[in-house]
């Protein structure tokens, strides 16, 4: 554990040295080439303000007003059913849409049913599996100025709901 650790502290430094020296055998202008990327990072940033404020709010919404489970209730029994947990639902619906608010409510599941739980395991093994779907095609689409995102949507969302049907079959098979 001490190598490991010694690693990971040393790892990023020794990334950064090896850069900056061999910017300067290349007669690279790093410290301008540096300002300049950080000066299109602010521009980037404030031109993905609005996609950002916008997915925000509707996840806000969508918790907030009830709707979700409200969702949740209503296919509940079809659920238990096939043998998905219902609690995981919401997981399933906002891991595609933001990776903050999924985190939270991955913690939230762990915190309430306990890491070794069934659930525990199968929220974080969706968690590690799935993508923030929208959120990528939003900032990386937008940042480029793509309108038509044409099957990227379709496809994304299809890998997601084969991580999340895979995640609960797996943890069912290793755990269950």
């Amino acid at each position: 554990m001490g190598m490991i650790t010694s690693l990971s502290t040393w790892i990023i430094p020794c990334f950064l040295l090896i850069v900056l020296t061999a910017a300067v055998l290349k007669r690279v202008p790093a410290y301008e080439l540096f300002v300049e990327g950080g000066k299109e990072g602010v521009k980037m940033a404030f031109s993905l303000l609005p996609f950002l404020v916008g997915m925000i709010v509707a996840i806000s919404i969508l918790r907030s007003s009830g709707a979700l489970e409200a969702f949740v209730n209503l296919i509940s029994p079809a659920l238990l059913f096939i043998g998905i947990p219902p609690d995981i639902i919401p997981l399933a619906l906002i891991r595609p849409i933001s990776g903050t608010a999924a985190l939270g409510m991955t913690t939230e599941i762990i915190a309430t049913n306990g890491p070794d739980s069934f659930i525990g395991r199968l929220a974080s093994t969706m968690q590690g599996s799935t993508d923030t779907t929208l959120y990528v095609l939003t900032v990386y689409f937008g940042a480029v100025g793509i309108k038509k995102m044409r099957y990227a949507l379709k496809v994304g969302l299809l890998a997601d709901l084969i991580a999340i049907l895979s995640s609960v079959i797996l943890v069912k098979m290793v755990f269950g």
